[in-house]
């Protein structure tokens, strides 16, 4: 079912929709709701979950003068307004993301408009249509490191370690060296591996969150090949003990880090697939049978380069 289709309704959504949606949803106080958020409710949001809100506003497509011809992302730059189609599943999932990722998103916008000012609007850069392709696709897998690793980046976590030095995650110790091996394993397409034999590892030591806004609009009707693409960071020794916002915040810390290290989407092959529905407790039937379904849980193409992200902690 094409999403303009799909009723903001709570009923239909607990029925259909796939677990990060109506999680998300609910968490900001809108599953409940039988009408679509205004770009006014939206900002509202960012007021309620940021103190201060530094990123840009929501303003409704109707709202812009028909005169109006500047690319989306340059309205975005230069008047700190976000066009938000009303009635639009995409454009409130976009909107959600700029509210959990708000430091990432500027950065992608600014990618971009460092593209633009460069080589003009059109036809895009291969860099942006990597932008693009994780702005709309991207999984981030936080990766929790170990308590005590030579691998981990101190100055890369200095200022998110506060507090949780004590802070006994109780979800098994591993070495860096195995956690290294989950995602190789991942990169290579070894699902029976990592979505079942090593289940254990996701929503505890490897936490995924949601960055594509068109994954949360897919995943309103979810179905057999949905795909996302992942990019991994490192969090601290405790990550999964805290609070959802403030693990959002430090993954927005973290991805800001992790794409500079990474050159900016200039060098590939960085995102690896996905298979949505794969993940431990994104979809409803996930039984042995489930997953030796090989036309979804495709092996590795012959040739594919590995991917640039690895190893996670040089």
């Amino acid at each position: 079912m094409q999403s303009h289709l799909i009723p903001f309704c709570n009923d239909y959504l607990l029925k259909n929709a796939s677990k990060p949606v109506t999680d998300l949803l609910e968490e900001v106080g809108l599953l409940s709701k039988n009408e679509f958020p205004t770009p006014d409710v939206l900002n509202k949001l960012t007021a309620q979950y940021h103190m201060p809100w530094q990123g840009p506003s929501f303003k409704g497509q109707s709202q812009f003068s028909e005169e109006e011809q500047r690319y989306y992302e340059t309205i975005i730059s230069e008047d700190r307004v976000v066009p938000t189609r009303e009635q639009s599943w995409h454009d409130l999932f976009n909107a959600l993301i700029w509210l959990q990722f708000p430091k990432t998103k500027s950065l992608l916008n600014e990618l971009h408009i460092n593209d633009i000012q460069t080589h003009g609007v059109n036809p895009r850069t291969p860099r942006r249509n990597r932008i693009t392709h994780f702005d709309e696709c991207g999984v981030v897998l936080a990766v929790e490191a170990p308590a005590v690793t030579n691998h981990s980046s101190k100055k890369e976590h200095a200022h998110i370690d506060v507090g949780l030095q004590n802070n006994n995650s109780g979800n098994g110790v591993y070495e860096a060296d195995e956690l290294e091996t989950f995602l190789a394993e991942l990169a290579a397409h070894k699902w029976q591996r990592v979505f079942v034999e090593k289940r254990m590892l996701w929503h505890t030591i490897v936490s995924p969150f949601i960055f594509g806004h068109a994954n949360l609009e897919m995943m309103l009707n979810p179905f057999i090949g949905l795909t996302g693409k992942w990019l991994a960071v490192s969090v601290p020794h405790g990550f999964s003990n805290l609070g959802k916002w403030q693990q959002r915040s430090i993954v927005d810390d973290a991805l800001i880090a992790r794409i500079q290290a990474l050159n900016y989407f200039e060098s590939t092959p960085l995102l690896k697939p996905l298979p949505l529905l794969g993940v431990p407790l994104w979809h409803s039937d996930q039984s042995a049978i489930f997953y030796q379904n090989t036309e979804y849980f495709r092996p590795l193409r012959m040739g594919s380069k590995p991917t640039i992200q690895l190893p996670l902690w040089p």
